[in-house]
């Protein structure tokens, strides 16, 4: 594997923040949907009110993956501070730096992921 230049690791580092800023707006816009929906009948009907408890579970996950996510963004960049960057967290092998170009922020190589 190439060895990651302080210009590739600044490259990574700022589109791993890219992606973490959209993340946390994405959740900002998505707050009214995670709300408790609301039960009172003579406000909406019965199958209104399933489809917004629906639509509250659907965005409740969602915003669960983008959480996960923030997390594994944040871990990256943290192994880039700490000069740990592109090396698997479970065996300490390199990562493929296609599989970093795809996903900058994974945490393990193909074999560890599999």
């Amino acid at each position: 594997m190439a060895e990651w230049t302080e210009s590739d690791l600044a490259a990574v580092g700022t589109v791993l923040e890219a992606r973490l800023a959209e993340l946390v707006e994405l959740g900002d816009r998505t707050r009214a949907d995670r709300a408790p929906v609301q039960l009172d009948q003579s406000k909406v009907g019965r199958l209104s009110r399933m489809d917004a408890m629906q639509v509250q579970a659907m965005a409740a996950e969602t915003q669960r993956r983008r959480e996960a996510e923030a997390k594994r963004i944040e871990t990256a960049l943290a192994r880039i501070t700490a000069g740990d960057y592109g090396y698997c967290m479970r065996c300490e092998a390199p990562i493929p730096r296609k599989r970093l170009e795809l996903n900058p922020a994974a945490p393990t190589c193909i074999a560890c992921a599999g």
